[in-house]
């Protein structure tokens, strides 16, 4: 998550997955084997349970609740933030204040941030919902001004951290955001540990919540430039790397960063999001600054045309929430697509008497994608949701067209 101006820019499904603090009772784990472009499913228990249950000021556990969170903003702005469907402010310019929680906690606006002495003051403060590290520890790490860069934190040292922020409060769940090495093992930013993915197992012993960012439309390198599905492989490898025992959030981009020239679409966005969620994300953090053409610390919010796209999908996320929050069923669909070089990445959950059906494209291209549903007899009608039309399903199978980073959420009935 930048914070500084430096040029580099800051399948298939796994279950939610339950924190190895405690899971709780019933609840069983599982992953499964992908590339960030295959087809399959993967599966969640039949006893799925919140992983914030176990944090008694923690998230909400509640069915109906999925974080969309914005990244180190003036809490002054919550409510406009409120009104475009965040729920979460992740981290607090120098704080928190005291100023800042008066300010969120007029808007309603939960908060993760540093547990400082005013944060500790504030244990039993339902606005706090969670502590953090500081940002990036697995990047090269500065010097001072003119002073270069020098190792990353250690792995070792965040662990120690981690249990003296639980150990201070062990109500909350602790949060680590890491770099874009996560996705992209030739990230130079990491200095002296460049190509070393072996430090992220141990990164993640030293948190809850792992999230982690990578923003390739305003990436300035070739290698990761324009290439969505980065941000998909950057999820999977966390949730491999937490072996599925830890929550899984991770950051979106929206404006041009460090990039004059080049930002993301709101059908980038878009795609970016649900590719996030499909592969296993449990939580989002919007990255909203900007220092191309000129500093914006809420370009968002200066943007019309993204922040009524941001909060459509936001929008919708809440909505769907219910369905996002059961578990994941595995090896109940198959799905192929037209065009071997352009994968379909599909999830597919049960919520009351409905099937969804979760699924976006993984490469800049068009396909068809064939659906099949093994034991749906007979014919259906299969709703396209948000796109006003329907797809007409015969004994389980059905098509649909998909175009570059395009996303098709399916209900059938």
């Amino acid at each position: 998550m930048q914070r500084i101006i430096i040029p580099a820019v800051c399948l298939i499904l796994i279950v939610h997955a339950l924190s190895v603090l405690g899971k709780p009772a019933g609840a069983s784990l599982v992953r499964s084997k992908s590339d960030s472009g295959n087809v399959e499913a993967s599966v969640g228990a039949s006893n799925w349970a919140s992983p914030y249950v176990q944090w008694k000021n923690g998230p909400s556990s509640d069915a109906g609740f999925f974080p969309i969170a914005v990244w180190l903003q003036n809490p002054a702005k919550a409510g406009r933030y409120r009104a475009a469907g965040f729920n979460t402010y992740v981290g607090l310019w120098k704080g928190p204040t005291e100023q800042q929680l008066v300010e969120l906690k007029k808007a309603g606006m939960k908060v993760i941030c540093h547990q400082n002495e005013v944060g500790r003051k504030h244990i039993d403060d339902g606005i706090i919902i969670g502590w953090m590290h500081g940002d990036e520890p697995d990047n090269a790490q500065s010097r001072g001004k003119g002073k270069g860069y020098g190792p990353p934190i250690p792995p070792k040292n965040i662990i120690d951290d981690y249990e003296k922020i639980r150990s201070a409060d062990p109500t909350r769940p602790v949060l680590l955001n890491l770099g874009q090495g996560v996705a992209w093992d030739q990230w130079h930013g990491r200095g002296v540990r460049t190509n070393h993915p072996e430090d992220y197992p141990e990164y993640v012993k030293g948190c809850d919540i792992a999230s982690f960012d990578i923003y390739p439309v305003a990436h300035p390198k070739p290698q990761v430039s324009g290439k969505l599905w980065y941000v998909a492989r950057g999820v999977e490898r966390l949730v491999k790397w937490t072996e599925g025992e830890k929550i899984v959030w991770n950051c979106i981009e929206c404006t041009r960063i460090n990039n004059p020239t080049s930002k993301a679409t709101p059908q980038q966005v878009r795609c970016e999001v649900w590719m996030s969620i499909i592969h296993g994300s449990m939580g989002l953090i919007y990255f909203v600054h900007e220092w191309e053409p000129k500093f914006n610390e809420s370009a968002l919010l200066s943007d019309p045309e993204m922040l009524s796209a941001v909060t459509a999908i936001n929008r919708q996320i809440i909505r769907l929430a219910p369905v996002l929050n059961t578990p994941t069923i595995k090896d109940a669909v198959h799905l192929s697509s037209d065009n071997e070089d352009v994968p379909v990445a599909v999830m597919m959950k049960k919520h009351k008497n409905d099937t969804y059906l979760f699924a976006v494209t993984m490469r800049n291209g068009r396909t068809t994608a064939t659906f099949t549903i093994p034991g749906l007899a007979g014919e259906r009608t299969v709703e396209v949701l948000g796109e006003n039309r329907t797809i007409l399903s015969r004994d389980g199978i059905f098509k649909d067209s998909f175009g570059a980073w395009d996303v098709h959420i399916y209900r059938i009935r």
